[in-house]
């Protein structure tokens, strides 16, 4: 059977990632700096993607697909290169496909390659993937909010989603679209003992440390994604009152500077002993 289903020119793929929070499938990734179909199985074919591909390095091509044929994906993820053997190995398990999943692992073994490590052992569930794509604190959730759960404790949690890391976040997740986001400092949220009513209740929440934390131009490209794809309605940057701190509001204005879509920009000021020293628009 025909469908239709994306193909990428890697001559015109800039890497630049603006596919990826368009494909809500989550087919596509960047690995090697250009953009990659993770699984076959996962492309819908409506190409949604598409229109967020600036090179025009992405079309529709019909072909046969159906039944899906692992071992002939495979021959084009070796291809690749081992970082997109892994993370198209994290794709199947993520989506417990097992049976593709082996039918991978056959394939590698038949040709010689090395199974990544964590593979080996094919009894293993995704929880115990070490790689991204398996990773229980990657994996995107949304959850409802505190009344809708148990208490943790004695206080309720107003945690809607996971991940939470700036560099684990994918901004085209549901959480974010039309949202008010948190952009949090590592520290704030133990020093601040009501963190989670006083500013995280009814927000989406990403974290992040401007001082230990690599891949400065990441982030800026994930909250510019976030302002124009995901339109975020606002976006709170909350810091200590240390200098390195500083630094997470400096790239939030540059991001939203360079974005076409102005949003309102507050900043929140924690001090040390955990009272607020200040809470202004931007």
């Amino acid at each position: 059977m025909e469908r239709e289903i994306i193909t990428i020119d890697e001559e015109k793929c800039n890497g630049c990632g603006l596919c990826v929070p368009g494909c809500p499938e989550g087919a596509l990734q960047i690995i090697d700096g250009k953009a990659r179909l993770i699984s076959d199985l996962f492309c819908d074919g409506l190409g949604a993607c598409i229109g967020h591909c600036p090179e025009g390095a992405i079309s529709i091509e019909k072909r046969e697909s159906e039944p899906y044929d692992e071992r002939r994906v495979m021959q084009n993820i070796i291809q690749a290169g081992p970082n997109t053997i892994r993370a198209h190995l994290a794709h199947l398990r993520e989506h417990g496909e097992t049976a593709f999943l082996e039918q991978a692992l056959d394939v590698l073994k038949e040709k010689g390659i090395d199974v990544p490590e964590g593979y080996g052992d094919r009894k293993k569930s995704a929880q115990d993937d070490p790689g991204t794509g398996g990773c229980p604190g990657s994996r995107m959730l949304q959850f409802g909010g505190a009344e809708e759960r148990k208490e943790a404790g004695d206080v309720s949690s107003q945690l809607r989603q996971w991940p939470v890391q700036l560099h684990l976040v994918s901004p085209g997740a549901p959480y974010y679209r039309h949202a008010d986001v948190i952009l949090a400092a590592d520290c704030t949220a133990f020093a601040l003992g009501d963190f989670h009513h006083r500013f995280l209740k009814g927000k989406a929440l990403a974290i992040a440390c401007p001082k230990l934390d690599e891949g400065r131009e990441i982030y800026l490209a994930k909250l510019r994604l976030m302002i124009d794809e995901a339109r975020i309605n606002t976006l709170t940057v909350v810091i200590m009152q240390v200098p390195c701190c500083g630094g997470l509001l400096a790239l939030a204005r540059e991001a939203a500077e360079q974005s076409t879509r102005k949003i309102p920009l507050k900043k929140v000021v924690v001090g040390i002993r955990g009272e607020i020293l200040s809470e202004e628009w931007a």
